[in-house]
């Protein structure tokens, strides 16, 4: 058996800063493919190829770790991970790139508290702290130049999506201890993929052929290969050799990739009000990740904090 090859820890951090710069960027090509293809269409078919092309570089692993737990397992993960995206996608066409990225970067202040029913570990005052930082600041990103206290439909579905995306990790943490990871990840990009294109037979028109362009294709393939394949790789390879509280903080980044590439290619503009909130939101979730919740009882416990932090 081939021995794993091991890298330093710095190649391991620079993979994952690598693939916040391409979620980051991923943010604004969403936004332009969102305004040709309808959400669930968009899913279905970005998820179906990314599928297609992971299920050929992990066929081994697909191949002996084939049963009904992984199937169970990866249908589970299928249904979280197509309710993230799509509440997150449809968020993406009422509201901007920039407010989209932070606002799902919640869902790293929402994990210790769901982990708290999973693993029976009170959250700190961090944890809490790291809330009500959170609160006060998608106040300010989803309230700025409102004279109202209500949320935004897209900054609405964006928080759902945190929430989704939060539940997806969680559940990760589970099936992952019973089925191959990249196994289990081929499957789930299956399921989402087919349930995209079933919910868009159901209550959106068919894509237009005529709207397809280059530039469609374009962000397309960005979106499968590099959004979802390359990214993917990166992560799952880094997370397993970087200290969790570290590799969040890196993963944090993609919020501020995102707004970056917001204001560089989207134009989005930039105020008092927004920029609090978003500091007030990046801190919020360095904060809930720099400080854990208490150590595990158990080397059991810790395993579930590790892996729940390997996936996005």
């Amino acid at each position: 058996m081939r021995a794993e090859r091991v890298l330093p820890q710095a190649a391991y951090k620079l993979m994952i800063v690598i693939a916040t710069v391409i979620w980051g960027i991923s943010f604004v090509v969403m936004k332009d493919a969102v305004d040709v293809m309808e959400p669930s269409w968009l899913i279905g078919i970005r998820f179906i190829c990314t599928a297609i092309i992971l299920s050929a570089v992990f066929w081994r692993r697909l191949r002996a770790s084939f049963g009904r737990t992984l199937l169970a397992g990866g249908a589970l993960l299928g249904v979280l991970l197509f309710a993230a995206y799509w509440t997150q996608t449809v968020g993406l066409k009422y509201t901007t790139p920039g407010k989209n990225a932070f606002l799902t970067a919640v869902y790293c202040v929402i994990v210790p508290f769901l982990f708290w029913g999973v693993a029976k570990r009170r959250p700190t005052l961090y944890n809490v702290c790291a809330a009500v930082l959170c609160i006060v600041g998608v106040g300010l990103v989803s309230l700025s130049g409102s004279a109202d206290l209500s949320l935004g439909f897209g900054d609405g579905m964006t928080l759902v999506c945190s929430v989704m995306f939060a539940g997806h990790i969680v559940a990760t943490a589970v099936v992952s201890k019973k089925a191959d990871i990249m196994a289990l990840t081929v499957v789930q990009f299956a399921v989402a993929g087919v349930l995209g294109c079933a919910v868009g037979l159901i209550t959106e028109p068919l894509p237009n052929v005529a709207a397809i362009t280059p530039d469609f294709l374009f962000n397309m393939a960005y979106l499968i290969i590099f959004a979802s394949c390359v990214a993917l790789a990166f992560q799952n390879a880094a997370v397993a050799k970087v200290p969790p509280s570290q590799a969040a903080i890196l993963l944090s980044l993609e919020s501020v990739f995102g707004v970056g590439a917001s204001i560089i290619l989207y134009g989005e503009q930039m105020t008092l009000a927004l920029v609090s909130g978003f500091v007030l939101i990046l801190g919020a979730v360095i904060l809930s990740e720099a400080f854990p919740l208490k150590r595990p009882p158990d080397d059991v416990d810790d395993a579930i904090v590790e892996d729940a932090m390997a996936i996005d």
